[in-house]
């Protein structure tokens, strides 16, 4: 049993054994007496801190809202302590129930007028009220009546949400390209992509994260990914092609991407311009270990790759002395 367990039974306990004491001593009626009155108080201080709170900004709407609560409020709390006409004080404590009832039903639906919450979606529809109607039919479940009036609205994204609920993925892949259109966001494509791959059109998809990869080119490697995988060669070669020019920019700043061009020109089938990548790879892998002993795993597999057998036994050697090393820190 942990602490807060402990804490919540004990204070459960003492709360019961201080109430058992009252009723023991005063009465049950007396109990009654006391909840109320600290009840009542304590609500009464918290509703004249946000009358306050809004009077001091300025914001008489909500010092109204406050101000006959908080009255009405100190008032129980005052019938209650002098316990003199309790049956008004018990109509206070219905009325508040009631006010708090209502407010949990108005905040469920904060879009809709009162009026327009006992309407049926449909006839809100016909009334023009395409906001209202919405949230109706999402309350019903029938999210692509709700995108079709998100769609009325102008509401785009709202609806790629609602279609998104209704499983019709292609709808909402076709609304984020729209908006890709319209907004120009990279953030559009990547959700249209994603959209196309649930819906199971892998060349839709693949457009779009062409698209995306023109915005964002470290994603071309993972287009002509997709494009392998749908038995697209040449849009593969043309997106493994931009991928490499990708890296062999970003290998002037940090040399770890000589393994990515390496890679590329493998799949390309430059076999030289492999290696001599890989050369560069083992080259800067040589370094790091100087400084991060982890680095001669990397140094053993490029070895490998090269071919360089007697290479990778060293290197190998050397990392597994490493782990050793790590071991007995460790024990």
């Amino acid at each position: 049993m942990d602490r807060l367990t402990l804490y919540l039974i004990a204070g459960i306990l003492t709360c019961l054994g201080i109430a058992g004491a009252i009723i023991w001593k005063f009465g049950f009626l007396m109990l009654i007496r006391i909840i109320f009155s600290l009840g009542f108080l304590g609500l009464s201080f918290l509703l004249f801190f946000f009358l306050g709170l809004s009077l001091y900004a300025r914001n008489f709407k909500y010092a109204l809202y406050c101000a006959l609560p908080a009255m009405l409020s100190s008032y129980a709390t005052y019938l209650f302590i002098t316990w003199q006409n309790v049956r008004i004080g018990f109509l206070i404590f219905a009325i508040f129930i009631i006010a708090g009832l209502f407010l949990i039903w108005y905040i469920s639906e904060p879009d809709i007028g009162i009026i327009d919450r006992f309407k049926s979606a449909e006839r809100l529809e016909r009334e023009r009220k395409y906001k209202a109607a919405a949230r109706k039919y999402e309350k019903k479940g029938d999210y692509v009546k709700a995108a079709d009036m998100y769609i009325k609205l102008g509401w785009l994204e709202s609806a790629a949400w609602a279609y998104e609920r209704t499983k019709a993925y292609d709808k909402a892949a076709k609304i984020y390209e729209k908006l890709y259109s319209k907004e120009k966001d990279t953030y559009y494509l990547k959700e249209a992509h994603e959209c196309w791959k649930k819906a199971k059109n892998m060349e839709r998809a693949a457009k779009a994260l062409e698209k995306y990869a023109k915005e964002e080119p470290w994603f071309w490697e993972d287009v002509a990914k997709l494009y392998e995988k749908i038995r697209k060669p040449r849009k593969a070669k043309e997106a493994w092609q931009k991928a490499l020019d990708y890296y062999l920019q970003e290998v002037k700043e940090e040399g770890v991407f000589w393994e990515d061009v390496a890679k590329i020109y493998e799949k390309l089938g430059n076999k030289e311009k492999s290696r001599e990548a890989y050369e560069k790879f083992l080259e800067y892998c040589i370094n790091e270990a100087k400084e991060d002993e982890a680095w001669w795993k990397h140094v053993a597999e490029t070895y490998e790759k090269l071919g360089k057998k007697e290479k990778a036994k060293e290197a190998w050697k050397k990392y597994k002395e490493y782990k050793n090393k790590i071991q007995s820190k460790m024990k």
